[in-house]
């Protein structure tokens, strides 16, 4: 069994009630099984300005499905949901999941990075990550709380379930 950490997002609608969902459909998903979940953070938007803010969490799974299968039924929760993938990069969206890390593994390819690219940047990725794991090593890349200190904590805080 594998562990791997998921990023979930969103910031249309009721981001928080669209997070709820995305948590429910990965628990409802065979081969998949939902070890912890972090609180929910509101964050300032990364992308074109008008946004509303973000509503985002980490998830911990267990799963014996590799990281494609573990993508592929992300891809199919996000479409469950309503995501639209015809917008701008970084726009609006009504859900957003990222694989972030699968187990120690390292994989760079064009439909797949892992550790996600954005996970050393991204103080709404590295806030919840660190809260269910403090001493998270990124393979490859050193101590997540390390990147966490030099990104900072501006435009982050707990939301109001």
């Amino acid at each position: 069994m594998a562990l791997a950490y998921i990023g979930l997002g969103a910031n249309l609608g009721e981001p928080a009630l669209q997070l709820q969902r995305a948590i429910e459909a990965l628990r409802a998903s065979p081969g998949l099984t939902v070890r912890a979940e972090s609180s929910f953070y509101r964050t300032d938007p990364l992308g074109p300005p008008g946004q509303a803010d973000y509503c985002n969490a980490v998830v911990l799974i267990e799963t014996a499905c590799s990281p494609d299968e573990v993508l592929q039924r992300l891809v199919a929760i996000e479409d469950a949901l309503g995501k639209r993938r015809d917008g701008p990069k970084w726009g609006s969206r009504r859900i957003d999941l990222d694989l972030l890390l699968y187990d120690q593994m390292r994989i760079d390819r064009s439909d797949l990075q892992v550790p996600h690219p954005g996970i050393t940047s991204r103080n709404f990725v590295l806030v919840p990550l660190l809260e269910l794991a403090p001493d998270l090593m990124l393979p490859g890349l050193g101590r997540a709380r390390d990147f966490l200190d030099r990104v900072g904590m501006d435009g982050i805080d707990r939301w109001s379930r």
